[in-house]
C-alpha cells in the first residue's frame, strides 16, 4: 500500500456522541476526493468509550491507528497525532466537526497546484440560543472574511483579520511539526495556554493561509448552560494567552481590561445596583452592534440575553488567565 498522502489528526475526550458523524462524514469527503488518506485518533484519556465509537465508525474503511494519551490537553495530543502520522500533509480535525462532502475534492485539486495551507470555513450546526451566539461572535470578530465569503489567503500582516483556528485545518505535517515544536505559552499548565492562535501565526509567517467556502465544515457547539459558561470562562483563560501580545490587534483590548473590571467590581461592592445595569448595558451595546451590521431580529435578541452571560464567563477567565501568568512568571 502507498504511504498515505492524507493524515487526518483527530483529538478526542469523552466524545462518544459525536464522533460517528464526524467519521461518516470524513469518509464521505475522502470518497472520490484523490486523497490517499490514514486516520489518528488521540484519545487523550477518555472514559465514555470514544475509541470504540471511532472503531466502529470507521469500521475498517481508512487505516487507524488509536494513540493514547492521559489526560495533558489538546495541544500535547495534536503533537503526538502529528508525530505518530506518516502522511505528507495533515489534517487537524476535532471531534465535533463535520467535512462537507465536497471540501476534500476541492482541496485536492489545490493541493495538486502547490497551495498546501488551508483553513476550514467552519459553521456552527444549532439552533439553540447558545449555537446562534458562537456563530455570531465569529461572523462579528472577522466581517473582513464573513461579510463576503470568498476563496482568499492571508499572512501575518492580515493574521487577525481573518477567521482561523486548528478546528479544521490542513498543512505540510512538517510545517506543523515545526509550529508545534516552536509553540511557548506564558503558563505553566499547557491545557490552560492557546493552543491554536500562536501555531497558526508561526505558520502564516512561513506562507500564506488561505481559505474558502468550498473547504467548509459544521461544527456541533456545547449548548448547554453549564457547558456554554464553562466553555466562555475558558474561552477567555485563552485569549490573554493568545492576544496578550502587542503583535495582536486585541492586545488593547485584553490591557484595557482589567483596570475597567477592576472598578467595575469596586463600584458594584459600593452600590449594588450597578451589576444589573451593566448586565442591561452589556446586553444592549451588543444588541445595537448587531443592529449596524445588520443582523436579524433572533439574532439581536440573542447577542442582548447571551452577550451579558458570556462576557461574565470570559472574563473570569481572563482573570483567569493573568493569575496563570503570575504562576508562570514565578515558575521562571
Amino acid at each position: 500500500m502507498a504511504e498515505p498522502l492524507l493524515s487526518v489528526v483527530i483529538p478526542v475526550r469523552d466524545e462518544a456522541a459525536h464522533l460517528p458523524a464526524t467519521i461518516h462524514a470524513l469518509l464521505a469527503a475522502l470518497d472520490g476526493s484523490g486523497f490517499n488518506a490514514e486516520l489518528l485518533v488521540v484519545d487523550d484519556g477518555s472514559s465514555d468509550g470514544s475509541a470504540d465509537a471511532v472503531r466502529a465508525s470507521a469500521d475498517g474503511r481508512i487505516p487507524l491507528t488509536v494513540v493514547r494519551r492521559s489526560g495533558e490537553g489538546r495541544f500535547e495530543a495534536r503533537r503526538a497525532g502529528l508525530e505518530a502520522a506518516t502522511g505528507e500533509l495533515a489534517l487537524l480535525l476535532d471531534a465535533r466537526v463535520r467535512l462537507e462532502p465536497d471540501a476534500l475534492s476541492f482541496l485536492y485539486e489545490r493541493v495538486t497546484r502547490g497551495e498546501t495551507v488551508w483553513n476550514g470555513d467552519v459553521h456552527v450546526d444549532s439552533e439553540s440560543p447558545f449555537g446562534v451566539f458562537w456563530s455570531l461572535l465569529a461572523e462579528l470578530a472577522w466581517p473582513d472574511y464573513f461579510d463576503n465569503p470568498r476563496t482568499t489567503s492571508f499572512g501575518e500582516q492580515e493574521f487577525d483579520r481573518f477567521p482561523k483556528g486548528t478546528t479544521c485545518f490542513l498543512a505540510p505535517r512538517e510545517l506543523l511539526l515545526s509550529a508545534f515544536a516552536a509553540f511557548q505559552t506564558h503558563y505553566r499548565d499547557a491545557r490552560l495556554a492557546n493552543d491554536d492562535t500562536p501555531i497558526l501565526r508561526a505558520v502564516a509567517a512561513h506562507t500564506r493561509i488561505r481559505i474558502s467556502p468550498q473547504f467548509a465544515c459544521s461544527y456541533a457547539p456545547r449548548t448547554s448552560l453549564g457547558r456554554f459558561f464553562r466553555h466562555a470562562i475558558h474561552r477567555g483563560t485563552v485569549f490573554v494567552d493568545g492576544h496578550g501580545t502587542p503583535e495582536s490587534r486585541f492586545f488593547p483590548v485584553v490591557a484595557a481590561f482589567f483596570p475597567l473590571s477592576a472598578a467595575l467590581v469596586l463600584a458594584t461592592l459600593r452600590r449594588p445596583a450597578v451589576a444589573p445595569a451593566a448586565v442591561v448595558a452589556c446586553g444592549l451595546a451588543a444588541a445595537a452592534y448587531g443592529l449596524q451590521a445588520g443582523r436579524s431580529r433572533r439574532e439581536l435578541e440573542v447577542l442582548a440575553t447571551v452577550t451579558p452571560l458570556y462576557a461574565v464567563g470570559h472574563g473570569l477567565g481572563m482573570w483567569r488567565g493573568a493569575f496563570e501568568l503570575l504562576r508562570g512568571s514565578t515558575a521562571r
